[in-house]
């Protein structure tokens, strides 16, 4: 199957960024696809209303919090510490 390609002009620092990303027998367009699976993040604008990205915010810090409470309980254990 025939893809169109395109040719593209990039800095040196940009290829050698590129290049280190590269997996063996990874085309440079693998590459680009992998490291950037979104075109571009305001694709994903105006997907929520505000008030579904304030609640979605207010579950994630939440969320986070309990996380973060229990990691510090698993530590105090590990040192030896009771509840």
């Amino acid at each position: 199957m025939f893809m169109a390609t395109k040719t593209i002009t990039i800095t040196e620092e940009a290829y050698s960024k590129l290049k280190m990303r590269k997996k063996p027998n990874e085309s440079f367009s693998q590459v680009i696809n992998r490291v950037m699976p979104y075109t571009d993040w305001s694709d994903l604008t105006g997907i929520l209303s505000r008030k579904s990205a304030e609640t979605l915010n207010a579950s994630i810090r939440e969320s986070r919090k309990e996380t973060e409470e229990k990691l510090e309980r698993i530590a105090a254990l590990l040192r030896g510490e009771k509840n």
